[in-house]
């Protein structure tokens, strides 16, 4: 599924937000395999950063003038964040821009392939905690709110960008399963 999901990915054209009055970011979706199932990595934000208190996202953060590209953005704030080193992650491929409503990012997703297990540790400053989201509540159509624009799991909204990234993936595996013969 992995090598599929990166010919997708590298078939699409990303599409890009170049709008110099916002602020870059990205993000790793970090997936994973566990007892023959895919996983999503997620995290939980401690009331300790300054936007998106206590709110469920993906791994990631702000460009710094030293980052060389978003993707190096995009690892370096994951290593951070959960201890996840970037030589310990397969980057399948990119995903369309995505702006933020309510603090002016626009956020560039990467994903990429973990293997499993891993020694994750959350910096207690930034995630109050790691969780994991089987692909296949993602892939439920039940499990997403139309209206919300936002997923439910196990007492956890996940909403805002993350779910329309997480969306998104979704979107590129089915359309990635439909085109299969």
């Amino acid at each position: 599924m992995m090598e599929r999901l990166r010919d997708s990915l590298r078939r699409r054209p990303k599409k890009e937000i170049t709008d110099e009055t916002v602020r870059r970011s990205a993000v790793l979706i970090p997936l994973f395999r566990e007892h023959g199932q895919y996983h999503v990595l997620l995290t939980e934000r401690s009331d300790e950063v300054e936007f998106h208190k206590g709110e469920v996202c993906l791994p990631g953060g702000r460009c710094e003038p030293h980052d060389i590209s978003l993707l190096r953005t995009a690892l370096r704030e994951t290593e951070e964040e959960i201890g996840l080193n970037p030589e310990d992650v397969e980057i399948l491929g990119e995903l369309d821009d995505t702006l933020t409503f309510s603090s002016n990012y626009v956020i560039s997703p990467f994903v990429g392939y973990v293997r499993h297990p891993y020694p994750l540790k959350a910096d207690p400053g930034e995630i109050r905690e790691i969780i994991t989201v089987p692909l296949s509540f993602l892939l439920d159509d039940d499990n997403f709110r139309e209206d919300a624009h936002a997923y439910e799991y196990k007492g956890r909204i996940i909403w805002g960008a993350t779910a329309r990234i997480l969306k998104q993936l979704v979107d590129v595996l089915r359309a990635e399963s439909r085109a299969r013969p």
